[in-house]
């Protein structure tokens, strides 16, 4: 076990690097660092393919077999994650590290209702009745803003709109109180008054259980207000830090800078008079990424070093590292 750093959860240096079919090597994630305060919620933004999903996969120890290498270290309360094993972790995944699932209906049995389901992550991880699981069940079935817990507790999730079973999923992921959740696009599969309602509801959860979490998101609009800190994650790297507040009010890094705009101005794009109304381009291919930095293909402030060697790390604030050449040499 690594010496505690501090935090909760830290990443240091993660590689991820899959072999597919054709034998190519693909780096998913290259060298990623992040840390995670407890009760600290930190969002990670990127567009997909960006490596959001291999990163959640390496703190949960869900990477897929075909993860031909992994390197690096994900600590949580000092354990090395990546070297735990299994039967370690299965203990670990729903009690103290909880995923919230981008797509309830596929995360949820379809065969059980749904409060078998929730009771199952207690009969897992605690020595519980099945008198006293139930009745937690729908205890957590209240505080997740079901009026009619019972007639939940009974119900299939084909019966369930999509934010009921969002709700449920949340449900299952707080049930064994965890230290830190991974919300995963919470929001992505409901309509804007349902995301709304969703990140009330999670707001509520971190504030009363002082929890830590991980949004993931390509939509940077659901940090605002939510997040204390915000990652912007491009082709396998974290380009760009900072308080939420900083990251809208003054984005650094030019594809921090083109998300923003988006996230602010959806009426003005869609009359097309704004410049970064879409980023143009497509995300590189992670099978053949280009030189220097990842982003330069697509960015409109690209100079001759950016296609010459990746930007070392600047910091032009405290606290507000960034890799760009716009702020060194």
């Amino acid at each position: 076990m690594s010496k505690p750093s501090g935090f909760l959860c830290e990443v240091r240096e993660l590689c991820v690097t899959y072999t597919v079919r054709s034998g190519a090597q693909i780096r998913a994630v290259d060298g990623l660092g992040l840390a995670i305060r407890s009760g600290e919620t930190i969002g990670i933004l990127g567009e997909s393919g960006c490596g959001k999903s291999t990163l959640t996969n390496a703190i949960l120890g869900t990477l897929p077999g075909h993860a031909a290498r992994v390197q690096g270290a994900v600590l949580f309360r000092g354990r090395d994650l990546l070297t735990t094993p299994e039967s370690r972790l299965r203990d670990i995944r729903g009690r103290e590290i909880a995923v919230i699932s981008q797509d309830p209906a596929l995360a949820l049995n379809p065969v059980m209702n749904v409060g078998s389901q929730i009771s199952e992550v207690l009969r897992a991880h605690t020595a519980s009745s099945a008198k006293d699981r139930r009745a937690r069940v729908l205890e957590l079935l209240g505080e997740v803003g079901f009026g009619h817990p019972e007639e939940i507790y009974g119900a299939y999730p084909h019966q369930l709109s999509g934010g009921q079973r969002q709700r449920v999923v949340i449900a299952q992921a707080i049930s064994c109180r965890p230290a830190l959740l991974i919300a995963d696009e919470p929001t992505s599969k409901l309509d804007p008054p349902l995301q709304a309602e969703i990140l009330v509801l999670l707001a509520k959860i971190r504030s009363e259980r002082d929890v830590a979490m991980v949004m993931i998101s390509h939509d940077p609009a659901v940090f605002a207000g939510f997040v204390d800190r915000v990652a912007v994650m491009y082709a396998g790297r974290i380009v760009e830090m900072g308080a939420t507040a900083q990251i809208f009010r003054q984005p650094l890094h030019p594809y921090t800078q083109a998300l923003v705009q988006i996230a602010k101005s959806t009426l003005a794009a869609a009359q097309a008079r704004i410049r970064f109304a879409a980023i143009e381009g497509d995300s590189p291919d992670p099978a053949g990424l280009p030189a220097g930095c990842r982003f330069h293909p697509r960015c409109p402030e690209r100079m001759e070093a950016c296609s010459q060697r990746y930007p070392q790390v600047y910091l032009p604030e405290p606290s507000r590292p960034v890799n760009c050449f716009k702020y060194g040499e």
